[in-house]
């Protein structure tokens, strides 16, 4: 991982029959950076992301994260990654606690490191009460804030979010997004899919996927300047439209 990129692509692709589901693309992510990965539905980055956690094999190109191959170390991605799903990813009929102890479990944290980092993850969320609360009877914005937790429980390089903040209020968006920067500032990257464009705002870089490609990619800034916005979501609509897939 040379000059501190931590996620690097190249002519990235993955084909699915005679569809072109992502098509040759190319970025490069630095660690502590925010990325921001933009796309309308059925733009290709669902499949991108997985093909950078080590869940699908592209079919050319070349990509390493956190320093290893997508092709040949995919084992050794899921390893040095979090990862939070769209979808609720923590375990409802475990309690908090529970579900902290399963996923050190699986990152061979020891004991010791699994009871400091639980008891400090509950001081953080204010939810010492819930400990041994079913996980399913917590509010929405509570999970999605505790699954974010979980997810980078394991201290990895880079923590992958497809669509964090689904459902949520903006309140708790907030909130979420927070501990988005806290992350950052203790140097593990952010790689965030997202559907609101006022969350594009906050990432240090944005790229806009179109039918499979990378249309656009710099700061939110330098987007909106580039075409002549007013805001992101000026920015995504003037490029959405060149879309000619339809949503999946």
């Amino acid at each position: 991982m040379s000059n501190g990129k931590v996620i690097t692509a190249e002519q990235l692709t993955k084909r699915f029959g005679d569809f072109v589901a992502v098509d040759h693309i190319s970025f490069d992510v630095m660690k502590g950076e925010i990325f921001g990965f933009l796309g309308a539905n059925g733009a290709g980055k669902t499949t991108a992301m997985r093909m950078l956690c080590g869940l699908s094999l592209p079919t050319s190109g070349k990509a390493t994260v956190a320093g290893f191959d997508v092709f040949k170390e995919n084992e050794k991605i899921k390893k040095s990654i979090g990862y939070m799903s769209q979808k609720f990813s923590l375990y409802e009929d475990l309690t908090v606690k529970e579900n902290m102890e399963f996923y050190g479990g699986i990152y061979h944290k020891s004991d010791k490191f699994i009871k400091e980092k639980t008891t400090f993850i509950l001081n953080e969320l204010h939810l010492t009460k819930e400990g041994n609360k079913l996980v399913k009877s917590l509010p929405l914005g509570w999970k999605q804030k505790l699954a974010f937790s979980v997810a980078i429980f394991h201290e990895p390089e880079i923590v992958f979010l497809d669509e964090p903040t689904g459902g949520v209020d903006p309140v708790t968006r907030r909130e979420f997004w927070n501990m988005i920067y806290q992350a950052a500032d203790r140097g593990i990257t952010v790689f965030v899919t997202t559907h609101y464009m006022d969350e594009a705002e906050y990432c240090s870089r944005v790229s806009i996927m179109v039918d499979g490609r990378i249309e656009a990619l710099d700061t939110p800034s330098q987007l909106k300047k580039t075409y002549e916005a007013a805001s992101m979501d000026e920015v995504f609509l003037r490029l959405a439209r060149k879309a000619v897939r339809a949503a999946d």
